[in-house]
């Protein structure tokens, strides 16, 4: 096989229909959009008209809204973790907290700091220092002989 003979297999991509190209075609004339109107004519999106009823957008109520003070974490299974020291991408001896997370490319950013899910098993004993960790991975990293340094707990008894 040659460069020059790569070919999709066939069948495996429809040629585009030409419209308005002549009556004879069968997709001539108007184009497939039927006859004149404001949907016949070219840049026109009527997104969420219902032909003058009241739009169900603004037929049903509003409800809630977005707390702009909400903490965001980089959400990490122990896991991920596992498999990132077992790949040498993470050094088990040195502490692993979101600077070494990020630079074994765990996450791509610790956005306000990086939450422990229980997803998965650790077990290599490391010194994780972490935003916050549920109950569960808190457990399994103490089960696995490992340790554990939560940074938001501290700020939250602080206030």
């Amino acid at each position: 096989m040659k460069l020059n003979e790569i070919k999709d297999n066939e069948g495996s991509s429809k040629d585009r229909i030409r419209v308005g190209r002549g009556i004879g075609s069968g997709k001539g004339k108007t184009g497939g959009r039927g006859v004149k109107g404001q949907k016949a004519r070219s840049g026109v999106a009527i997104k969420g008209f219902e032909g003058g009823q009241m739009p169900i957008y603004r037929r049903l109520p509003k409800r809630g809204f977005t707390n702009i003070f909400k903490t965001d974490y980089a959400v990490v299974s122990l896991g991920r973790i596992q498999t990132a020291i077992d790949a040498k991408k993470l050094d088990p001896k040195a502490t692993i907290d979101a600077a070494a997370l990020k630079a074994a490319g765990v996450i791509r950013r610790p956005k306000d700091g990086v939450r422990l899910l229980a997803d998965g098993e650790l077990t290599t004993k490391v010194s994780i220092e972490v935003a916050g960790a549920s109950k569960a991975a808190v457990e399994k990293i103490e089960k696995a002989g490992a340790s554990i340094k939560l940074l938001v707990v501290a700020e939250a008894a602080a206030e």
